[in-house]
C-alpha cells in the first residue's frame, strides 16, 4: 500500500473543488456495529503480552484515505471494512480500540517506536517490509486498472498514458516504475505518473480526464467504480495479487494474538458478515497466516 508526497497547493485547492465527483457514502448496512456483537475468544486473549492486556486498549494505526479500506466518515472517524475488521479484533482479545490516524509512512515506525500496537492500512505484506516488522495475513488483494467508460485502455500496453495513483501505493512505487522500465526497453514513451495523497483525487484525475486511467488495490479501485454513476469501468482484470497484513512489531507476542483473533472471526463468521456488507468477499480467506507476502 501507500506513503505520502505532499501535494503543491494548486492541486490541494483543485481536490476541494472536485467534491461531489466522488461518491464515498458508505454502505446501507454497516459493520460497524458488528464488533459489538463479537466475544473474547478466551484462547486469542491467553495469548496478549501482559502489558497490552493490563492496558484494555489496542492501540491501531491507520491513515483513513483508501475507500472502501479505511477512509474516514464526516465526523472524521475512521471507518471501512479494514476499520471494522480491527474492531473485531480487538473484540475478540478483550480490548478496546483506539486509532491513531497518521500518514501511511509514519505507521511502521509508530509500531517499531512503540506509539501504536499494530497498522491496520492495507500494508501489501513482502519481504522487504518483513524486515522490519511481521504481518498477520488476512486478504488478498490484486491490481485493477480503472479507466473512463468505453475506452479500450489496457494495462499492458500502458506506454504513454498518464495514469493516477496514491502516492507510494504499490502501484506507485513497483508496478509502474517496472512498467517504465519496460517502456523504456522498449524504446517507447514512458508513462505519466501522477501521485495523489488520497485515492479520491487519483479517481477525480481520470473522471475529469487529467489522466486515461487510475491504478489500484482491486477493492478499491472497484469501490471507486461503484461510486462514479458509471463514468469509470475496470480496464482489464486484477493482476499480482498480494497478501493485505495487520503489521505487527518484529518478534512480539502480539502476532499470535491477532492471529488467532482473526482466524476466530473465520471461524465464527464474523470476518465473511463484515467482507459481505462491504462486497469485497472475493479477496477474503480462510487460514490466517503470518508473513506470507514475497516479493513480486
Amino acid at each position: 500500500m501507500r506513503a505520502r508526497y505532499v501535494l503543491p497547493a494548486f492541486a490541494a485547492v483543485a481536490a476541494l473543488l472536485l467534491t461531489g465527483c466522488v461518491d464515498n457514502s458508505t454502505p446501507d448496512a454497516g459493520g460497524a456495529t458488528e464488533a459489538a456483537t463479537i466475544a473474547p475468544d478466551s484462547a486469542a486473549v491467553a495469548l496478549l503480552p501482559a502489558d497490552i492486556k493490563s492496558t484494555g486498549t489496542l492501540l491501531i494505526g491507520t491513515d483513513a484515505a483508501y475507500p472502501p479500506n479505511e477512509f474516514k466518515d464526516d465526523a472524521g472517524a475512521p471507518i471501512g471494512w479494514g476499520i471494522e475488521l480491527a474492531n473485531g479484533i480487538a473484540a475478540k482479545l478483550g480490548l478496546t480500540p483506539t486509532y491513531q490516524i497518521a500518514d501511511f509512512d509514519n505507521i511502521i515506525p509508530n509500531i517499531t517506536g512503540g506509539t501504536v500496537d499494530i497498522g491496520e492500512s492495507s500494508f501489501t505484506d513482502n519481504i522487504e517490509r518483513q524486515k522490519q516488522v511481521d504481518f498477520v495475513n488476512y486478504f488478498n488483494a490484486g491490481i485493477l486498472w480503472a479507466a473512463q467508460a468505453g475506452s479500450s485502455i489496457d494495462p499492458n500496453n500502458a506506454c504513454g498514458l498518464t495514469v493516477a495513483v496514491q502516492s507510494n501505493t504499490v502501484q506507485d512505487t513497483d508496478e509502474l516504475p517496472a512498467k517504465n522500465a519496460a517502456c523504456a526497453a522498449a524504446g517507447q514513451s514512458a508513462i505519466e505518473v501522477l501521485k495523489y495523497t488520497s485515492q479520491d483525487e487519483a479517481t477525480n484525475a481520470v473522471v475529469l480526464g487529467k489522466a486515461d486511467a487510475l491504478s489500484a488495490d482491486s477493492p478499491v479501485a472497484l469501490y471507486a467504480i461503484s461510486k462514479t454513476e458509471g463514468k469509470l469501468e475496470a480496464a482489464g482484470e486484477s493482476f499480482d495479487v498480494a497478501p493485505y497484513g495487520i503489521v505487527v512489531n518484529k518478534g512480539s507476542d502480539l502476532t499470535k494474538a491477532v492471529q488467532a483473533a482473526l482466524q476466530s472471526m473465520v471461524d465464527d463468521g464474523s470476518y465473511a458478515a463484515i467482507l459481505d456488507t462491504w462486497g469485497v468477499t472475493d479477496g477474503g480467506i480462510d487460514t490466517i497466516t503470518i508473513n506470507a507476502g514475497a516479493n513480486g
